[in-house]
């Protein structure tokens, strides 16, 4: 791995691009991993489930690494405590998506007609959302070169404003699923309707945390 504190000299948003990465590996198993899970295939559905946790961990230990090589003083051209609010939201996101692989291990919880394809559209939701925030960190590079301002600026205030549109269409495609949950307790176990909807919670998590992620970015434009 690249030095951080080497890396630093080039440009604070590098290694915040570098966590990233490790959190969108995290995040970008949860698709994968639902596959073997509806096919009842448990062992590797454990298997990427602790490829999810490794990957978390590795964005862990990366969030150390720069918090602790984080320059001070006057040298950063962005206020340092919005720099450790973006790491810490981008961190939380790949706690969440370490989450759901482990709820996952716990049991083969049964659903009922019509269930997966309105789960697909909702997890769809939210993986969109998160990778509309990762291209707003990305965009990070370019927005400093252009002095916080200009057309990059324009496409980050963009890029925020439809995180937050599809993290709403998340949110309404969440409370369809707990609705239909309710609507056929008499087909699920109490067992499976907690399991569901603790997976559910979850994913909507790293959708609220990507919005989070992006209104973090806007603030910080907005005060250079």
């Amino acid at each position: 791995m690249r030095s951080i504190a080497k890396v630093f000299g080039r440009s604070p948003f590098v290694p915040l691009q570098m966590h990233m990465e490790k959190v969108a590996q995290c995040v970008n198993l949860i698709q994968e991993i639902f596959e073997p899970y509806r096919n009842g295939d448990m062992e590797r559905v454990k298997a990427l489930a602790e490829d999810m946790s490794s990957f978390e961990d590795e964005a862990d230990h990366l969030k150390h690494d720069i918090r602790n090589n984080l320059p001070r003083g006057l040298f950063l051209p962005v206020n340092r405590s919005n720099l450790l609010r973006i790491l810490s939201t981008q961190d939380s996101i790949a706690n969440h998506a370490e989450n759901v692989g482990v709820i996952l291990t716990f049991k083969h919880a049964r659903v009922f007609d019509g269930f997966n394809s309105a789960f697909d559209i909702f997890l769809d939701k939210s993986l969109e959302t998160f990778s509309l925030a990762r291209a707003i960190i990305d965009e990070l590079d370019e927005l400093l070169e252009t002095g916080f301002g200009g057309v990059e600026a324009n496409t980050v205030r963009g890029l925020v404003e439809k995180v937050a549109l599809k993290e709403h269409e998340t949110d309404v495609c969440q409370h369809g699923l707990v609705r239909d949950l309710l609507a056929h307790e008499d087909k699920v176990s109490y067992g499976d309707f907690f399991l569901w909807t603790r997976i559910i919670r979850q994913i909507s998590t790293i959708a609220d945390k990507s919005e989070s992620l992006a209104v973090e970015v806007r603030t910080t434009l907005e005060s250079n």
